[in-house]
């Protein structure tokens, strides 16, 4: 299937809704920082109240997507993106507020709309026909990778040309819009079985290596994005390039998604294709802190970009395939929370890392973090693997003796018949 046959009404609708509920959470961070920069101690404030968010984010996505109806999901998603816009509005209403309200308004801004991101792409799987499910994820990963490269040009330009303010007031009217628009989409998505709050659990926790290697990739995009303008400073390079070199970053993500989903297939199974590519990011990323030029610097950061988005594509899949229909939403929104959790890990690691050493050598360290988290998921898959063998084969003999019980009733029974026509002819 190509690309062009997903150019239907509900996909092109589902894009308009993910937009314009998607835009804000990439904004915020960066949002948040410029709301409140100008007050004593303004950047400090705002890591504070970045981390809130994130914090609302994580905690929220897991416990709000255990709790989604597959089937009329809507409700929640509308009351989750209208929390969302509440916190948003709030903040840019009063920016001057105690640090302890506008921490609380952060908080609430991650936590409303944090299953949203997963009830999306469980919803958008369900508007495409099977044999196009991966040219549907490649197209979502590009449509996000637009959005993140599009946020921040959109918040300094607002934030420093009108007022600190008016991204966060944006924020919460885009909120509100994708709650209009989510009434252009059905309400929910078909599964094949609803399970109950137990089973969808056990499934979830059985998936913890696909969270890890989730985890494990954006580590490596938060030592890209933050350790970046460091090690510029370090090889002497302007500090000015650190934009163009992510942008190249994204620029290749986008184009490393619309090249996976060219292809129905890839070789080998969904979490080799994963494991092979998050360390081959890694690769790329260790190059970076080694370069000595910011040429070599853009090429290594836009070929790690090329594969950093077919490594989630590959991740999303498999955890497709792990999870049973009723899970799914909830599965993306755990991974949306692992992600996150990986992101904000690493960036504090290196923080922490760039008082005492180089930046290059805070980047080594953190592919060497990233390793490990490889590894531990490399475990976890092949326990998976060998467990599902062994489901197989316990499914599998009782069918063959149940055959073969079946086989030997039908021999004894035409035996019988056979004697009974040879008595009948004797007679």
């Amino acid at each position: 299937m190509s690309y062009r046959e997903l150019a239907t009404r509900p996909v092109l609708a589902w894009s308009a809704v993910t937009v314009a509920g998607r835009l804000p959470i990439a904004m915020a961070p960066l949002a948040l920082v410029f709301l409140v920069r100008e007050r004593p101690g303004g950047y400090s404030l705002g890591a504070v109240l970045a981390a809130a968010y994130v914090i609302g984010e994580i905690v929220a996505a897991p416990v709000l997507g255990l709790r989604l109806n597959a089937e009329h999901a809507r409700p929640q998603l509308a009351a989750g993106l209208a929390v969302g816009a509440a916190g948003f509005t709030g903040l840019g209403l009063v920016p001057g507020a105690h640090p302890v309200v506008l921490a609380a308004l952060a908080l609430l801004g991650g936590a409303g709309p944090a299953a949203v991101p997963g009830a999306l792409r469980a919803l958008l799987t369900s508007l495409v026909p099977e044999r196009a499910v991966t040219q549907a994820m490649s197209m979502e990963s590009m449509l996000v990778f637009g959005i993140w490269a599009a946020a921040p040009t959109l918040v300094t330009g607002l934030a420093l040309g009108v007022d600190p303010a008016v991204p966060m007031l944006l924020m919460g009217v885009l909120a509100g819009l994708a709650v209009a628009g989510l009434w252009t989409l059905p309400s929910g998505w078909q599964q094949a079985a609803k399970g109950d709050g137990a089973s969808t659990r056990r499934a979830l926790l059985r998936a913890w290596p696909v969270y890890v290697l989730g985890a494990a990739g954006l580590t490596l995009l938060a030592l890209a994005e933050l350790i970046l303008p460091a090690l510029l400073e370090q090889r002497g390079i302007g500090i000015g390039w650190a934009g163009l070199l992510l942008a190249g970053f994204s620029i290749g993500s986008a184009v490393g998604a619309f090249a996976y989903g060219l292809r129905a297939g890839w070789p080998g199974t969904l979490p080799v294709q994963s494991l092979v590519l998050v360390v081959a990011v890694a690769s790329g990323v260790a190059l970076v802190a080694v370069l000595p030029s910011a040429a070599w610097i853009a090429v290594a950061l836009v070929a790690a970009g090329l594969l950093q988005a077919p490594a989630s594509l590959a991740r999303n899949l498999a955890l497709r395939e792990l999870l049973p229909p009723s899970a799914l939403a909830a599965g993306y929104s755990v991974m949306y929370a692992a992600v996150g959790a990986g992101y904000a890990v690493s960036g504090t690691l290196a923080g922490g890392l760039l008082k005492v050493v180089a930046p290059s050598t805070a980047i080594l360290c953190g592919v060497g973090l990233t390793g490990l988290l490889v590894l531990i998921g490399a475990v976890g898959e092949r326990r998976i693997l060998r467990e599902r063998e062994r489901e197989d084969g316990d499914r599998g003999r009782p069918r063959s003796q149940e055959a073969a019980s079946e086989e030997a009733a039908s021999e004894e029974a035409a035996g019988t018949s056979d004697d009974a026509a040879v008595r009948n002819v004797r007679r």
